[in-house]
């Protein structure tokens, strides 16, 4: 079946976490796929707000923080807050001594509590914009999105408890993305393809992360970067060289040409 549609994750799939840019090779790997009247879509853990690395790329639309909020044509198409009642619990267990580095993503806005050496260690490997510091108490009224989470997987389990409508998308053994339980880069992805009438058979996904799990799995082909998790690679229908080494463009030239 032709593909219709391409979805792409950012960091480690479209962007060297080396390099912290696009590599050539890909750009002619989106030349391609754009020579097939194929359009191209972002499927990130990022906020709109956040996709700073993508250089001059343009995309047809866009899956933001892991499914919660999608947009085509600068226009939200779909979101998904997490309910007000897991923000307040979340701040409540924070407060109780039991604190933790945490990212509010909301509408127009990312709001951290406190920086540590862990959250300065991520953000320089993302190369990350800056990220206001506030008081997250003050922000329980708000849509919140995600909560960026910095904490081991060790303590994961007890700390999701406190948030029982909520779900982990970790991609990282130093932090996770929490947001409402149901969401996934998937339920952005069915988004745009009933936006654009295409059939998730006709799709191919790009990924590394543990985020992008069920992504491939859902696309008609799921492409795992060579730099991906062992567990990503498990599930992916074709696994390419990792984004230092012509991955994408190995893939699309395997896969289409």
């Amino acid at each position: 079946m032709a593909i219709k549609a391409a979805f792409f994750d950012i960091d480690g799939t479209l962007v060297s976490f080396n390099t912290h840019t696009v590599p050539d090779s890909t750009i002619r790997a989106i030349d391609i796929l754009r020579s097939h009247n194929i359009p191209l879509f972002i499927s990130s853990g990022r906020h709109i707000l956040s996709i700073n690395n993508l250089g001059n790329l343009k995309f047809d639309g866009y899956v933001t923080i892991n499914g919660a909020m999608t947009m085509v044509d600068g226009k939200v198409i779909h979101r998904n807050c997490i309910d007000k009642q897991d923000v307040v619990r979340a701040n409540d267990y924070m407060e109780s001594g039991n604190s933790f580095p945490c990212t509010f993503v909301m509408d127009d806005k990312l709001v951290i509590n406190y920086y540590n050496d862990v959250v300065d260690q991520i953000l320089l490997q993302l190369n990350f914009p800056h990220i206001p510091q506030g008081n997250l108490r003050n922000l329980e009224n708000e849509n919140i999105y995600q909560m960026i989470s910095f904490f081991s997987e060790e303590t994961e389990n007890e700390i999701m408890k406190q948030m029982p409508g909520c779900s982990s998308a970790r991609w990282s053994p130093l932090f996770t993305d929490i947001v409402k339980k149901g969401t996934s880069k998937v339920m952005g992805m069915e988004k745009i393809c009933e936006h654009f009438g295409i059939n998730p058979d006709e799709t191919i996904a790009f990924g590394d992360g543990g985020n992008d799990i069920e992504m491939l799995q859902w696309a008609g082909t799921g492409v795992a970067m060579g730099n991906a998790e062992d567990k990503v690679k498990a599930v992916a229908d074709y696994i390419t060289t990792s984004v230092d080494d012509n991955g994408i463009f190995n893939a699309v030239k395997h896969l289409m040409m």
